[in-house]
């Protein structure tokens, strides 16, 4: 009976149900505290990092701008394409003459020196002319007595054919004073002509220049004796030019009479000059293998002087003034030949016609596809291609 009227048993367990509970909440509430927390930042954080940061790196990507060097683009230029071929060679005068004395001579004066200019038909120097003058009287007089023979002979044929009209002499001697005639005749004619010679002697005493010119030599000093055939001066004209310039034989196919030359001479700094192929030579030149190309060149104020070495090229081919493509910015994309142009500040995929080529320049001819004035790709640029945004240099 005592154990079932126990009370503490009974009554000591209600604090202990009364304290569990609030061992139990206290966990509860720390945990529903940190899954709200949780639930915050995660919805914090995806709210921060979700569809709405999207967009901006989209559009980044989308606004790239690639900036362009200023080596990086070139302006289509229209004008002429050349092919050219280089040489070199030594400037000689087209005209050149040395005057020699026709006949002998003793040298009385000379009226010109080197370095100076002289006209056609101008008297540059005089020999003694008595002797010429003495053999000039001496062909007048051989040429009277001819004349008076001749009078003579005729005379006497006049007589003889009176005779013969009257059978008082017979016709072998009328044969014979018509052959008198004759003779005298050619007498007279040698005579005349001894005579001219004489006087083209005497006037060759009289030295003239043959071509105007500078007299770039003199042979001759006053008081020298002359003999036929001697130099006297040397004369070059120099309006008129020609170079005569090595080609090798393998190129000389590519050279035509009428191409145009252009070429420079060492101290006349950048100027340039000019000239047309004239001749070309049928043979090589031994040893070299080489030809001769001979260019007519145009020397109005006498800048140019003979002997003068001068190295240019020859233009064989040229093309019309048509829009000028840089080699290295073509592109061959499905057999077609492009360039990358830039629009509104897009590159744009531009296929184009090419025409002559000139690997020295670095130029390409645009038969069609693009006009003078558009800007392209100068070079080929990895990762750029049609579309991209670009910007062009000293462009805000």
């Amino acid at each position: 009976m005592k154990i079932e009227s126990l009370p503490p048993a009974s009554v000591e367990p209600s604090p202990i149900v009364a304290t569990k509970p609030r061992r139990w909440r206290k966990p509860v509430i720390g945990l529903a505290i940190l899954a709200l927390v949780g639930a915050g930042g995660y919805a914090y954080t995806h709210a921060g990092s979700g569809a709405k940061p999207a967009a901006p790196v989209a559009s980044a990507k989308k606004d790239v701008v690639h900036e362009l060097s200023a080596r990086d683009v070139a302006r289509v230029e229209a004008r002429p394409l050349a092919l050219t071929l280089p040489l070199s060679g030594s400037l000689t005068p087209l005209a050149q003459a040395t005057v020699r004395s026709k006949v002998s001579g003793v040298v009385r004066h000379t009226t010109v020196q080197e370095g100076m200019q002289v006209a056609a038909g101008q008297v540059i120097a005089q020999l003694d002319d008595s002797e010429a003058r003495a053999r000039v009287a001496q062909q007048q007089a051989l040429l009277a007595d001819a004349n008076a023979r001749l009078a003579l002979a005729k005379k006497n044929q006049a007589n003889s054919a009176a005779l013969l009209k009257q059978n008082y002499i017979a016709q072998n001697a009328y044969d014979t004073s018509t052959n008198s005639v004759e003779l005298a005749q050619a007498a007279v004619d040698s005579a005349r002509a001894q005579l001219d010679l004489a006087r083209i002697a005497m006037n060759d005493t009289t030295i003239r220049a043959p071509i105007a010119g500078v007299v770039s030599k003199r042979h001759a000093q006053a008081g020298e004796k002359l003999s036929p055939d001697s130099p006297v001066f040397s004369i070059v004209d120099l309006k008129q030019l020609t170079l005569d310039a090595q080609v090798p034989a393998s190129d000389i196919p590519r050279v035509k009479v009428g191409q145009e030359v252009q070429f420079k001479v060492d101290g006349f700094g950048d100027r340039n000059f000019a000239g047309k192929v004239l001749r070309i030579n049928p043979a090589a030149e031994a040893g070299s293998r080489a030809m001769l190309v001979y260019i007519g060149v145009d020397n109005p104020d006498g800048a140019l002087r003979a002997g003068m070495f001068a190295k240019g090229m020859v233009t064989t081919e040229k093309t019309a003034a048509r829009p000028l493509l840089p080699l290295l910015g073509v592109r061959q994309e499905h057999g077609r030949d492009l360039v990358y142009r830039v629009d509104s500040g897009r590159v744009v995929a531009q296929p184009v016609k090419l025409g002559l080529r000139n690997e020295d320049e670095g130029l390409v001819e645009a038969v069609d596809g693009i006009a003078a004035g558009s800007t392209v790709l100068a070079v080929k640029l990895d990762g750029l291609k049609p579309g991209d945004k670009v910007k062009l240099p000293n462009q805000e």
